[in-house]
């Protein structure tokens, strides 16, 4: 796996705006799943708030001003990890989870893991063959002829053999660091958690993302917290700036590998 061994500035290190000085480094890391937010980490994420505020790079309906009110509204949850670059230097990286605009890279924010939207990956390939046959299924399933219906029947039976091994092969497609470099495919994470079979999803959230990228290319993850942005269809669950643990469903056993060997804060209470 390529790790950055260039001397030119990390395009996704962000330094601090403001002096720093006046805080203390953390000495343990972030207990993912309950936690308050270090000082630092809200410096970071206010930030980063400020950028989605002013940025133009992209659109996403985030449904917090009047031009976002209508169409479909999604929040979106991001993550800053407190980073100790090779050179000493104190800073953050930045992700979100999923996609935002649509896509799954930006500037200022950490790759995704695996690039599931690649041109002309497997998966792309992989989807076109199962748009053709649930077409090819739609037309025979309109047939008054009885071996139609009967073809069409076994044809949703490959589609559904072919739909399992295309997410199996998905999930091995992702690998995930710890700190001591050993490196573990979602396959192996949740091999023996439900029923063997990773979450949809899994692997996209903000936390693994900003950890691999550090591991990566040498940096120290010092701290985590992550934020909703924007409006959610879930008002009850998530609100607008509010910091939020990791989820316990997809990160859980993703987290337990990444952070293994390293120094963690005991969980809020």
């Amino acid at each position: 796996m390529n790790r950055n061994t260039s001397l030119e500035k990390d395009p996704y290190f962000t330094p601090f705006e403001k002096p720093i000085t006046g805080y203390n480094l953390p000495e343990r890391f972030t207990f993912p799943f309950n936690y308050i937010p270090h000082p630092l980490c809200i410096v970071a994420a206010e930030q980063l708030q400020q950028h989605l505020m002013h940025q133009t790079e992209w659109k996403h309906n985030f449904g917090l001003t009047d031009e976002e009110t209508e169409g479909v509204v999604a929040g979106k949850m991001f993550g800053v990890l407190l980073v100790q670059s090779e050179e000493n230097e104190i800073g953050y990286l930045a992700a979100f989870s999923g996609k935002l605009a649509g896509v799954n890279q930006h500037s200022m924010f950490v790759p995704p893991v695996y690039d599931l939207l690649a041109e002309n990956s497997f998966l792309s390939k992989g989807m076109a063959v199962l748009s053709e046959m649930t077409s090819e299924i739609k037309s025979l399933d309109g047939s008054t002829v009885k071996a139609d219906r009967l073809k069409a029947e076994d044809l949703k039976l490959v589609r559904k053999n072919y739909s399992i091994a295309l997410q199996k092969k998905i999930f091995e497609h992702y690998h995930f660091l710890n700190q001591a470099g050993e490196e573990k495919s979602l396959n192996e994470l949740f091999k023996h958690i439900n029923n063997g079979t990773p979450p949809s999803g899994a692997g996209e959230c903000a936390a693994p993302k900003l950890l691999q990228y550090a591991f990566l290319h040498r940096m120290k993850p010092l701290a985590l917290a992550e934020f909703w942005w924007g409006l959610s269809p879930k008002s009850e669950t998530w609100k607008h700036g509010h910091y939020y643990p990791c989820c316990h469903e997809k990160c859980e056993p993703i987290l337990a590998h990444m952070l293994k060997g390293m120094t963690i804060d005991e969980a809020h209470v």
